[in-house]
């Protein structure tokens, strides 16, 4: 089974696009969405709720700790073998989960990750405001791509936080994100 972990911070507009998306996926495996409400003052309570009767949905409220700590909250609570973490402001194809379940099974990787990919911009379903941002987010003739671009001094590693899937037993064992970030 598939967890899909949300943190979410004051975004419930988003978590309705989100959880929509994924109402609509065609063919999807086994999955679970683990949503951690992470000390907002706009709650996203009733989005989930409106959604419960379409999917399996945990709704965790915790004090506000930061993203990486709402994150490693939400992967103690799924229940899947794989995760895959999500931000509040993705819009999955209606493929994606049947993609990644294949594409587990045909290729028994243990993580995988990739950058935001946005839908082309002549296909209409970003209006200007959205691919504006999408530019600004992840063009090299901008900032580098903002998300996931940050300078680090160090040379280790860092990956990005978001649009990532494992094993949840990869995740326990290199013992999350580091909630001081």
């Amino acid at each position: 089974m598939l967890s899909l972990i949300i943190p979410v911070y004051n975004r419930p507009d988003e978590v309705e696009e989100l959880l929509h998306s994924l109402a609509q996926q065609q063919t999807p495996p086994s999955y679970e969405v683990v949503i951690v409400e992470d000390g907002s003052t706009v709650p996203c309570a009733a989005v989930v709720d409106r959604y419960r009767d379409l999917m399996s949905i945990q709704y965790e409220v915790v004090p506000n700790g930061g993203p990486s700590r709402a994150r490693n909250i939400g992967v103690r609570h799924a229940t899947g073998d794989w995760i895959i973490i999500l931000d509040s402001d993705v819009v999955l194809p209606p493929d994606y989960l049947y993609n990644v379940s294949q594409a587990i099974a045909a290729d028994g990787c243990d993580a995988w990750g990739g950058p935001d990919a946005a839908p082309s911009l002549q296909d209409g379903s970003f209006g200007m405001w959205q691919r504006a941002i999408n530019y600004a987010m992840t063009s090299p003739l901008t900032t580098g791509g903002i998300r996931g671009g940050r300078k680090r001094l160090t040379k280790r590693f860092y990956p990005r936080t978001f649009n990532l899937g494992c094993r949840k037993a990869l995740f326990e064992s290199l013992g999350g994100f580091d909630e001081t970030m």
